[in-house]
Order: C-alpha cells, then structure tokens, then sequence
C-alpha cells in the first residue's frame, strides 16, 4: 500500500461554547467560543502542529471558524469554509433544553418527539450522511497522500461515523463519543476508508459533565448536537 494512497481526514468538533443561558444553539448565530474553549483549540492546535496536514476546512458557523483558526495559523494554511459540515438543524434552536425543565416540558413541543428514528425534531440522519459523506470526499481530495483538518459539530459528527462504522443512525445522544474538541479521524485508501479512529487532545480542560456518558445535572447544559 503506497503512502501517496493513504489519506487522512480528521474531524473536529469545536471547543466550548459560551452559553450562560443554557440555549441550543444549532445553527443561530453569534455563539462564539468560551474563553475555555479558546483553550481548547490551543490544544488541538498544538497536538496537531507536527502532523501532515495540508488542508483546513470549518463548518461557517462562528464556533467552528474559530476552532480552525488556530489550526490553520500553526499550520500556516488558509482556512476554507464548507457549509456541508454546518451542525444539524434542529426545531428546539432558541430554546432551552436541560434536565427537567424547558422545551421538553411543554405539551406544544411533544409532536416534535414522535419519531426518533427520522428524527422527527430537526434534519433526517440519512441527509447529515450525504452532505457530511461528501464534506469528507472534498476533504480528503484536496489533501490526496496527507491529511487534511474539518471542524464540525458533535451530531454531524457522530452520524458519519456511525454511518462509516455500520452502526444504526438513531442512537442515545448522551452516549456520543465525541467530546469537545475531540478528533473523529478518517483513514483513506484511495477513496475508500479503511479504519476510523477517535482522541481526546483537549481532555483535561472539557467540564467533567459534558464528557461522553456523563449523567445530566440539572443546570448543567449539556447542548446536544453542539
């Protein structure tokens, strides 16, 4: 197997969001990183500083832009923009969504809830496969032979590669492998994947309660498909 065939594309989910209110935030604009989640792209800068990346690539979304930037900066490379690798859309944007009380509580929201096989409360799974499936491709073409960075969101994320993985689309958000500025890497040869691998550069600084399987606390948000 040639190294010119072998190409990496690593998906990253951006830092902390500032958030005090506890909103979901999806794809509105104005929610930028949290100086915490500064820290994180620092790091993930740094992990990814020494590697072979020669393409960085972000969902429009302020969060995303910003968590590529320092990426793009260490790597002194120019930042694209896709909006195939934006976050799902989602009916509860605008709304607060945390343990036992906002939106889930109010009668006029339960139609939203009826299907979680499609889902029924925001963007069907089979589309975030298509545009993220293809948000990969371009990737991994315009970084043929080395490896190239796209910064996404947790949902997207975790659908393509369940997808890759043969898992069912529908699944328990609270069991997502795929904490804050943690890395979903895509291994290619030529155009096929061939292994899929996942790490935690920025572990020590994400809050104990947004980590992969954590219980929810109330008043805590944990803004799924962030």
């Amino acid at each position: 197997m040639s190294s010119e065939d072998i190409t990496v594309v690593h998906l990253v989910r951006h830092g902390e969001v500032h958030n005090p209110d506890g909103v979901l935030y999806g794809r509105r604009p104005g929610y930028h990183l949290s100086d915490l989640g500064r820290k994180m792209a620092d790091r993930v800068a740094e992990h990814l500083a020494e590697r072979d990346i020669t393409h960085v690539v972000a969902s429009p979304l302020e969060r995303a832009q910003e968590t590529a930037a320092p990426v793009a900066g260490a790597l002194g490379l120019e930042l694209a923009t896709d909006e195939r690798l934006i976050e799902a859309a989602n009916v509860f944007e605008g709304k607060t969504f945390g343990v036992g009380d906002g939106a889930l509580k109010k009668p006029g929201n339960w139609k939203y809830l009826t299907n979680p096989f499609r889902p029924s409360w925001g963007e069907p799974y089979i589309e975030q496969v298509v545009r993220m499936m293809a948000a990969l491709g371009a990737a991994r073409d315009a970084a043929r032979g080395h490896e190239a960075v796209a910064v996404s969101h947790q949902l997207p994320i975790w659908i393509v590669r369940s997808f890759a993985e043969r898992r069912r689309l529908w699944h328990d958000p609270r069991k997502r492998q795929c904490t804050l500025a943690s890395l979903t890497s895509f291994t290619f040869h030529g155009d096929k994947i061939i292994s899929v691998g996942y790490s935690e550069p920025a572990r020590d600084l994400v809050p104990s309660h947004l980590l992969a399987g954590a219980k929810p606390v109330k008043g805590k948000a944990k803004a799924f498909g962030a």
